[in-house]
């Protein structure tokens, strides 16, 4: 026998071995995933009772979109690892099938868990409460704590109670920020800052230790408005005495020392809620409306607004029409180029705007934006693609929610519509960029920087050395022309003359009511009304077209995964139990990288922003 055949037989005896391997392992895989699934078929699946109380339980804070790819948030979920968020459509989803389902007879607001969120979605949750209370089946709503967002939903229900060792906080409205110029200076940090806008506050961190005057009179401005707006709502709601939020709030202390310091008796004796209720007295009461839980008598019966939703939107799902309205949601800071739902990348919206362009059933677009801006480079890569949406003959409508400021109301103002809510937060027209440079901070420990260049701008922006008269005077003059481009499309757009618009600019953050008044708005609504605007624009008859959310979605592969991971899940197997803690360094790590993403996330290739410090406590 020769070598040569000897070899070929070796190999051929290795080969059928690592195939006969290979198929047992495909067997096994098989099997398992047979076993799988007859472990899921065979178990018995949760089922909605006949007579139940939807709980809805809103955790950390109401957003307009959940933040995170989607397959990552899918995974999250699938391990009980995601952020605090709930989406502001679900709650708003589930009590209009609730409203109208025979089974659902009560709904049970819980708002222990309960964090923020902006007045404007809290408007859109308490008109959805109020419309399923005109079913004449009540809303029951309780926590151990009420924070203040969370009372102003919790007013709206029919029945309001307090754990006996509860608080009801009602702290009005305030905006504070931690400023840092004393701090650099003494790290010896060149912190250069240019900017057009007398009110454009958000490099007053970096240039001064307290607020200004012109940020302490927009802030005065705001404050007080929601605080009046909130009052007006909650004392409606609860058919309180004019005055009695305030004084509340004024007069906390004497109000609990008159209760000999019991906060949850002096929230009850001055009418905030009807009574206070253990647990186990929270859900007898609420066993009467839903009867008691068919495997533990001591709980009522009751569906989770999740478990709800997915069967309701199942059973549910609202056909496909010829024509849509396409919803496309703006949330978060804008960032140059793609970037995950909870921010704007530049890219990725104008190709999500891109993709409602080359639908040919979308008519009409809403773009729902709820942004205090960012990257100007980003904005204007948003606001073209809206311009080719209109030139493809699609009109598009801006709706606002909480906040559409600086790049927020860059990306808006361009619409054939603009809807804002009484309570946005908009306008800041102005523009900034921030260049810190570390070359005091490095000669302390002994480092220079030095070298030859052929023309002055080689290196004049590295952060190793001193911006020269000249790269600072190039800088402003790039800043104070995009804050004229600004201004110069605000006038176009809005029909305003460009001294009205610098009036109204200059950074000056507004009301979306202060807004209609100054013409930087065309009406005022909310996102329902927008969409109905949007099909009129559109020439779309009344029940003649679908809404279409056109957002980033999982490929075909992802869905697999996560398909198959749920359908584990069901048969018993715990994702969760195959995923680490994270070490206690990791933490860190990610809390500090929070805490310097302030600075750090911005990535404007020419380092100017429109951005706006909305946040409001």
């Amino acid at each position: 026998m020769s070598k040569g055949n000897l070899i070929r037989r070796m190999l051929a005896s290795i080969w059928r071995g690592l195939n006969g391997l290979r198929k047992v392992l495909h067997l096994v895989l098989m099997l398992f995933i047979f076993l799988v699934f007859f472990g899921a078929m065979s178990g018995t699946p949760p089922l909605m009772p006949n007579k139940a109380a939807l709980f809805i339980q809103p955790s950390g804070v109401l957003v307009e979109q959940l933040e995170g790819d989607p397959f990552d948030r899918a995974l999250t979920e699938l391990v009980g690892d995601t952020p605090p968020q709930t989406l502001v459509q679900d709650v708003i989803d589930a009590l209009e099938f609730a409203r109208t389902d025979e089974r659902i007879t009560a709904v049970h607001l819980e708002l222990s868990v309960f964090a923020s969120g902006g007045l404007n979605k809290l408007q859109r949750v308490a008109d959805a409460i109020d419309a399923f209370r005109e079913s004449g089946k009540p809303v029951v709503a309780s926590a151990d704590y009420f924070a203040q967002q969370g009372y102003y939903l919790a007013a709206h229900a029919d029945e309001l109670y307090l754990h006996p060792d509860g608080l009801v906080f009602l702290q009005g409205f305030g905006s504070y920020r931690t400023y840092f110029k004393e701090a650099i200076d003494l790290l010896r940090i060149d912190w250069n800052v240019f900017r057009v806008g007398t009110h454009k506050s958000f490099v007053e961190p970096y240039t001064r230790m307290d607020m200004s005057a012109e940020d302490r009179e927009s802030r005065n401005r705001l404050i007080n408005q929601f605080w009046s707006t909130y009052q007006q709502d909650v004392v409606a709601a609860r058919g309180l005495p004019e005055g009695a939020i305030d004084d509340y709030a004024q007069n906390m202390v004497e109000r609990v020392g008159s209760a000999n310091g019991d906060t949850a008796v002096a929230a009850r004796d001055i009418g905030l809620v009807d009574d206070l209720l253990t647990r186990n007295g929270l859900r007898d009461r609420i066993k009467e409306y839903a009867g008691a839980d068919s495997e533990d008598e001591t709980l009522y019966s009751s569906v989770s607004m999740r478990d709800y939703l997915s069967q309701m939107r199942l059973l549910h799902k609202p056909r496909k029409k010829a024509e849509n309205v396409a919803i496309v949601v703006a949330a978060g800071e804008i960032l140059d180029g793609s970037h995950p739902p909870g921010t704007v990348g530049g890219d990725s919206t104008a190709a999500l705007l891109r993709k409602a362009r080359n639908d040919e059933s979308v008519k009409a677009v809403v773009l729902r934006v709820d942004s205090p801006g960012g990257s100007a480079f980003a904005s204007e890569v948003i606001a073209n693609e809206i311009e080719a949406l209109q030139a493809a003959g699609k009109p598009v409508v801006a709706s606002m929610s909480s906040v559409a400021a600086s790049g927020g109301y860059w990306i808006s103002v361009g619409a054939d519509r603009v809807i804002a809510s009484p309570s946005t937060v908009t306008g800041s027209i102005g523009v900034f960029g921030m260049i810190p440079t570390f070359q005091r901070s490095l000669a302390t420990v002994g480092v220079a920087t030095d070298g030859v260049a052929t023309t002055p701008w080689v290196g004049a922006l590295r952060v190793d050395r001193e911006m020269t008269d000249t790269s600072k005077q190039l800088v402003q003059m790039l800043i104070e022309n995009i804050y004229d481009d600004f201004v110069a499309r605000v006038s176009e757009l809005r029909g305003l003359d460009e001294q009205t618009v610098d009036s109204i600019g200059q950074g000056q953050v507004w009301t979306g009511a202060d807004a209609l008044q100054n013409g930087l708005v065309d009406q005022l609504g909310d996102f329902d009304d927008a969409v109905t605007v949007a099909a009129e624009l559109g020439g779309l008859e009344e029940g003649a077209y679908s809404r279409k959310t056109i957002q980033p979605e999982l490929s075909p592969t992802e869905q697999m995964i996560v398909d198959f991971l749920a359908v584990a899940k069901t048969a018993g197997v715990d994702p969760a139990s195959f995923v680490r803690d994270p070490a206690p360094v990791a933490v860190f790590a990610n809390q500090l990288q929070k805490l310097l993403s302030a600075v750090t996330k911005f990535n404007d290739p020419r380092g100017v922003y429109s951005h706006c410090f909305c946040e409001i406590d």
